[in-house]
């Protein structure tokens, strides 16, 4: 065996290996409220804004990441990376990439929340997974009372990609009944995991419920 076809063998297992870490990473809802994310004190809404954070606005707004048929994720309790279409929480007080506990209104998304739960998607227009992902949403959205779909153009609100740190096309952010963004997604969703980070959404609402009620 010579030593150009050993190296194309280990070239190949590398590529396999690269290509299988990324198809589990993409389209992962990751969770963006820390264990001490339920405390409203220091929560931080969009219109605290700095001025100047660009991050992830360096990026092209509607550019799909290498392959743009993103394969289907899963919606993790981690730390939340930027994603499309569930763009990243602005605000000068953000905790890490993600912005834990950020809190977006109506105002800031440009349409109305649900009472429940919002599913913030940014799209572009030539972005296959975004039409997939679109589908996937206004499924559940149908399946349960209280919950809207966002669909936001990311050319069209260059201000929020940068500020939310949207790196890719589709990006879902998933915002709890008050605006918090408590996961969010980079890449096509899954339903099951969809329906999950809804679940997610509606426990933050109890719990500030709770706590307010005290």
């Amino acid at each position: 065996m010579t030593a150009g076809v050993v190296a194309l063998l280990v070239a190949l297992v590398v590529a396999v290996a690269g290509g299988g870490i990324w198809r589990r990473a993409n389209g992962r809802m990751r969770n963006t409220v820390p264990a001490t994310g339920h405390a409203a004190a220091g929560q931080t809404t969009a219109g605290q804004t700095a001025a100047g954070q660009t991050a992830a606005g360096q990026t092209a707004a509607g550019q799909s990441a290498a392959g743009a048929a993103a394969p289907a994720g899963t919606f993790a309790a981690a730390d939340a990376p930027p994603s499309a279409h569930a763009a990243a929480p602005p605000g000068a007080a953000l905790a890490g990439p993600a912005g834990a506990g950020l809190r977006l209104s109506s105002d800031d998304v440009g349409y109305p929340l649900g009472e429940r739960a919002t599913l913030l998607q940014f799209s572009s227009a030539f972005c296959a997974p975004c039409r997939a992902t679109r589908r996937i949403l206004a499924d559940v959205v149908g399946m349960t009372e209280g919950i809207a779909h966002v669909e936001i153009d990311a050319e069209s609100r260059l201000d929020l990609v940068r500020q939310l740190n949207v790196l890719r096309t589709p990006t879902v952010l998933v915002l709890a009944g008050d605006g918090t963004i408590v996961r969010r997604a980079s890449g096509q969703p899954r339903k099951p995991d969809v329906i999950a980070a809804i679940g997610a959404a509606v426990d933050y609402n109890s719990h500030i419920n709770d706590r307010d009620s005290r």
